[in-house]
């Protein structure tokens, strides 16, 4: 009989109770969008020799293993999934250090770019700009732009020294932002 070290048997666990945990999701054949090393676990399946199945299961428990330890990847379970998105509810993001092993250098950590999808003024006149990322942001003030926003201007959203955040579009002066969703 093979002896598998705990170490790996516990990353397993891990793995399989992460991929239990999401149901039905889990149950679906995609490989778009899966990290490389959980699909070269997903494909051990179709290894018709048991030796071969084995080794390479062993092979792709030890691959997930160093990924995780090096920040590439993260295995969370559906509570801690839970808990993180409660917390993040009002964008208020410290439990979300989970995801800090594969450290951001300063620059990605206070500031993001992305293109704007739509931009209009809400009811209160505060200009609301949807990203094609998904973020959706409205500035503070019903200030005046020196250029109207459109699709595919270009934004930059800052964090602030007291923790607001600056978003500018298209490399115009940036003003006051929240995140709406």
């Amino acid at each position: 009989m093979t002896h598998f070290p705990t170490r790996s048997k516990l990353t397993a666990l891990a793995l399989l109770a992460a991929l239990a945990a999401s149901g039905q999701a889990a149950a679906q054949t995609r490989s778009e969008g899966r990290a490389a090393v959980l699909q070269g676990l997903l494909d051990c399946k179709a290894k018709s020799d048991p030796t071969e199945r084995l080794a390479c299961y062993d092979a792709a428990a030890g691959a997930i293993d160093t990924a995780e330890q090096k920040g590439d990847i993260v295995v969370v379970d559906r509570e801690q999934a839970k808990a993180a998105r409660k917390q993040a509810f009002g964008l208020g993001l410290p439990s979300l250090d989970m995801f800090n092993k594969a450290e951001a250098t300063p620059e990605e950590a206070n500031r993001i770019e992305d293109t704007v999808e739509r931009a209009y003024r809400g009811g209160d006149g505060k200009w609301v700009f949807e990203l094609t990322g998904g973020a959706v942001w409205q500035y503070y003030d019903a200030a005046d732009l020196g250029r109207q926003p459109k699709k595919g201007s270009k934004a930059e959203v800052r964090k602030g020294a007291v923790g607001g955040y600056f978003l500018s579009l298209d490399g115009q002066s940036g003003a006051r932002a929240k995140r709406l969703r």
